[in-house]
Order: structure tokens, then C-alpha cells, then sequence
């Protein structure tokens, strides 16, 4: 396995190792939205020794390459739709009935969850406007630019400009998971909670986690696909 770095993003370990998704999902650190940092600042902004996490990624065994590695435009479009658009229309329903419930019954001794349920509201509303413009509007242009014999001209001119709007809107969702994180004490609950309280937050790990390689094949694998097959068109042109 080539020999990873502290001085590599953390995008670029994850694309060329993915195995390693889980060590540093394992750390807390952010491959998707602050994936361009070096793995060295992002240990040290976190307060996590560098050499700890080295170590952890470097006994990694490089397994099979995941199938979305792989693929070609339509395909990865595909597969994001069909795994994660899909996970997230069933979840962000189901764990919102379950804030509601777990709220109700337990915040009078758990104030946060009041908390965790506004912020949880919070991060659905967001993405629900976010899938629909990928799925409606993104999406399409992307498989159309990719199975095109000819240079297509799109509406919004490069998608270089929706690519930017989806990129900042992933920060935003980044940013109410860490809140979330912050919250649940990393999704720890209490010794008192029922399955309820269980389910709630074994659920909003999984959704973090998800999310989380949801948005790396999107800003690290998709986006910049699209973005140099766009480029080469203009060149061509």
C-alpha cells in the first residue's frame, strides 16, 4: 500500500485508501467537507496526536476497491441516488418522529435533547431542498453532459455554479452534524435511556457516517469529475 502521509489531505487518503474510512470515522475526523485538509492540521485543530492516527491508518489492510470507485459518471450519480438520496428520504422521517418521542419522554432529566431535536429539525429541512435540487436539477445535467456527443449548454451556464452552491450547502450540513456530535456526547446514551433513546442516537450516528461518505463521493470523486469533463469540452470547443 502506497505509504500515506500527515502532510496528505485527508480526501485524497480516503480516495486512495478506503479502508481507512473507518479509523477516521473512529477519530472524529471530517473526510468529506474539510477532507482538503493535511491530515497533520486536521489531528491538531481536533487535539489529536498526528502520530496516534498515522499509525492507526498506516495498520490498515488495503482491501478491494468499493464498486463507486470506479465508476463512470452516470453510474456514480446513480448509485449515490439510488443508496444515499434513498437512505436519507426514509431516515430523516423516521429519526425525526423518533426526536420527537425521545424529547417528550426524557428532557426534563436530558435538557440537550431539546437541543438535539431542534438541531436535528434543523439539518432535515436543509436537506430536503438539497436532494430535490440534485435530484431535479444537477443530476440530470450531469448525466447529460456525460452522455453528450456535443458540448451541452446548460441553463446556468457552468456547473461549476451548482457544484459551488451543493459544496457550501455540505459545509452546512457538516457543520449541525459535528453540533449534533457535540450534543450526544458522540451518540453516548445515558444509562438511564430507554430503546427509544437507543435508537435515536445509534440512528444519528449511522446517519452521520453516511453522510459523511454521501458527501465525499460527491465533493471528492463526483464534483471534480464533472468538473475537468467540463473543461475538456471547452478545450475540444
Amino acid at each position: 500500500m502506497t505509504e500515506i502521509t500527515i502532510n496528505q489531505s485527508i480526501a485524497e487518503i480516503v480516495k486512495t485508501h478506503p479502508a481507512t474510512l473507518r479509523v477516521l470515522e473512529s477519530f472524529g475526523l471530517d473526510y468529506c467537507c474539510g477532507g482538503r485538509r493535511p491530515l497533520g492540521s486536521a489531528c491538531e485543530e481536533a487535539g489529536i496526536d498526528p502520530q496516534v492516527v498515522l499509525e492507526a491508518l498506516l495498520a490498515t489492510e488495503k482491501g478491494p476497491e468499493p464498486d463507486w470507485a470506479s465508476m463512470d459518471l452516470v453510474e456514480l450519480v446513480d448509485q449515490i441516488e439510488a443508496t444515499h438520496h434513498a437512505y436519507l428520504h426514509t431516515e430523516l422521517g423516521r429519526l425525526g418522529a423518533l426526536a420527537e418521542k425521545v424529547t417528550a419522554k426524557h428532557a426534563v432529566r436530558h435538557p440537550e435533547l431539546e437541543e438535539v431535536r431542534s438541531t436535528f429539525a434543523e439539518l432535515s429541512d436543509d436537506f430536503s431542498p438539497h436532494l430535490a435540487k440534485e435530484e431535479r436539477v444537477l443530476f440530470p445535467m450531469i448525466r447529460e453532459l456525460a452522455t453528450s456527443s456535443t458540448a451541452p449548454t446548460f441553463h446556468c451556464g457552468s456547473l461549476q455554479n451548482p457544484i459551488s452552491v451543493m459544496m457550501l450547502e455540505h459545509d452546512g450540513v457538516g457543520e449541525l452534524l459535528e453540533r449534533l456530535r457535540a450534543l450526544t456526547s458522540g451518540y453516548q446514551t445515558p444509562a438511564n435511556g430507554c430503546a427509544s433513546y437507543r435508537a435515536l442516537y445509534d440512528g444519528l450516528a449511522e446517519l452521520e457516517a453516511d453522510t459523511h461518505l454521501h458527501v465525499h463521493k460527491e465533493n471528492n470523486l463526483l464534483f471534480p469529475a464533472v468538473i475537468a469533463l467540463e473543461a475538456s469540452w471547452s478545450t475540444v470547443g
